[in-house]
């Protein structure tokens, strides 16, 4: 394994032990990694680069953007950054997911379904089976509030998910690392930053939450641990079993 900073490895220790704790990948896996531009993208992209390098089995990366379709794309500059930092070539899908959503009532949900639908596609074209996603540990805890808040339900993201009858399998091997340490990750590595050309990325339920938490975690550091520890210890005899009828 190639050396590096403590801080590297405060972000690959992490992802490794996702790696290995959910199986999230096998020899000879065919993977679509998802760019976005965004700081837990890249930083997923050039872990799991760098760790073909030294781990015992192989597997094939594609990474992937789709862009959304809005004026001031940067993906030529994406497409430069992914070449630059793991030699790969990027594959730009370009769309009007953006503009066509923001014509309809909750535009980032829709959005972020047809994103997703063709990560599917591109994924079934290349006869990948896995997809790789960017989200951190922070991302974690914050689905689990927006779901408490706003659908009414205890649940989150999971490390492997399972779509389509097991056709596809989305991972995602940063679940265990700090958002930020991987913020501290990419100013090491003089991540470019791309601005969201997005209308409405300023204006998000997850943006709003972020704040209210990190108001949490400056008052008391060990909320933003407990947060994430109570999602793997769930004491159901202390859970209602009976479901409201308003």
């Amino acid at each position: 394994m190639p050396e590096h900073t403590l801080l590297y490895k405060s972000v690959n220790r992490p992802f490794g032990r996702a790696l290995s704790d959910y199986a999230m990948i096998s020899n000879g896996d065919r993977i679509i990694v998802a760019v976005s531009g965004g700081k837990d993208s890249l930083t997923l992209l050039k872990l799991l680069a760098d760790r073909l390098t030294y781990a015992p089995i192989q597997y094939e990366l594609f990474p992937v953007y789709v862009d959304a379709g809005f004026e001031k794309s940067f993906a030529e500059s994406l497409m430069d950054t992914v070449k630059e930092l793991t030699g790969l070539t990027l594959r730009v899908e370009t769309t009007q997911f953006g503009p066509d959503a923001h014509k309809r009532k909750n535009p980032c949900f829709t959005c972020s379904r047809m994103r997703r639908k063709r990560l599917f596609e591109i994924a079934d074209e290349l006869n990948c089976k896995s997809i790789a996603l960017g989200h951190n540990r922070d991302d974690w805890v914050e689905t689990l509030l927006i779901n408490m808040f706003y659908a009414g339900e205890i649940s989150t993201m999971l490390p492997v998910q399972y779509f389509f009858k097991g056709r596809f399998k989305v991972i995602r091997p940063l679940a265990y690392a700090l958002s930020s340490k991987i913020q501290q990750f990419a100013k090491e590595f003089e991540f470019p930053i791309f601005e969201n050309p997005c209308p409405s990325s300023k204006d998000s339920r997850r943006g709003d939450l972020r704040e209210m938490l990190e108001q949490f975690y400056r008052k008391n550091p060990k909320i933003r641990g407990n947060l994430f520890h109570a999602m793997h210890n769930v004491r159901e005899e202390y859970l209602p079993q009976i479901k409201p009828t308003e």
